[in-house]
């Protein structure tokens, strides 16, 4: 986020409208980075931890490493400070990246004596000037990922730092592309595997098909009596089939049709020669047709 008002050279000092929630102190701060290889100031995809460097400065008192920070003052927002007390003690300015809030740290001042709350942004560097409001008592050095955590004296510092590379990490992984498991086929070949695949299916068997030559009785008694087999074909009680299964039920009946009608015509003789017997055809599996006259 760019700062829309005028950046001083002077830094701000004094305590008068200094931020407190519930006694502790306010402050805000930056995790300035840039690209190592180009420097360049917009965000590439896939850019891993140590295709950066990191900003630090050294203490006003002291040789110790830390990220710029400051007073969260009343009369600015919270990212306006941020990028304010990032310019007047490192000399760089950027984007805030507001979405990408770091976090809050609670801690205590060893120098003063009081708590702090601290508020982080990383911010990524778009000019570095030659001059700014503390350039007599602060030193800049870039170091990578590893190097930067290495140096920073404070801690909190050092888990913001975590927690830029930790979002950094899951920001690649969202934006790895989804790709199919499944290799990509035209309409055509879709078409012809669907087809290829559909012969499983079925049954390898030779089927009989409704439109078979028509066989007389005497051809499928025989056919039947050598191949057992054909039989259990003929009559599959799968339901796609039922109207061939019909046509050949009628044609296996009609195979006894010519043996059976004798029954009839036996049982008129009977009734006429002996008057009152009585004729009762019997089926069994060793005789196709048995006749008990009883007198």
């Amino acid at each position: 986020m760019a700062m829309t008002k005028t950046l001083s050279m002077i830094s701000r000092t004094g305590r008068d409208l200094q931020r407190y929630n519930d006694g502790c102190r306010q402050v805000v701060g930056c995790i300035p980075y840039r690209y190592r290889k180009t420097n360049q100031s917009s965000t590439v995809e896939g850019t891993q931890i140590d295709d950066l460097e990191f900003l630090l400065i050294s203490s006003q008192k002291s040789a110790r490493w830390m990220f710029p920070k400051g007073g969260w003052e009343t009369d600015e927002a919270l990212e306006d400070a941020a990028l304010r007390e990032t310019f007047e003690e490192s000399g760089v300015i950027g984007d805030v990246e507001v979405q990408e809030f770091l976090g809050t740290w609670s801690f205590k001042s060893k120098s003063q004596g009081t708590f702090h709350e601290g508020h982080m942004f990383p911010l990524l560097v778009t000019e570095e000037l030659d001059d700014w409001p503390e350039k007599t008592v602060r030193k800049r050095l870039w170091l990578k990922f590893s190097e930067a955590r290495e140096v920073c004296w404070h801690s909190w510092m050092k888990e913001a730092l975590d927690v830029f590379a930790s979002k950094l990490t899951k920001r690649n992984k969202e934006d790895e592309p989804q790709t199919c498991p499944f290799d990509e086929f035209s309409y055509e070949q879709t078409v012809a595997a669907a087809v290829s695949n559909s012969k499983t299916m079925f049954y390898e068997e030779p089927r009989i098909s409704i439109e078979a030559n028509d066989m007389t009785c005497e051809e499928l008694r025989i056919s039947l009596v050598a191949k057992p087999s054909l039989g259990k074909l003929m009559f599959n009680e799968e339901p796609r089939q039922k109207p061939f299964f019909n046509e050949i039920s009628n044609v296996a009946n009609s195979m006894f049709s010519e043996e059976a009608t004798m029954s009839t015509k036996a049982q008129k003789m009977f009734n006429e020669e002996l008057g009152n017997s009585h004729v009762t055809p019997m089926f069994g599996e060793g005789k196709r047709i048995s006749i008990v006259a009883f007198s």
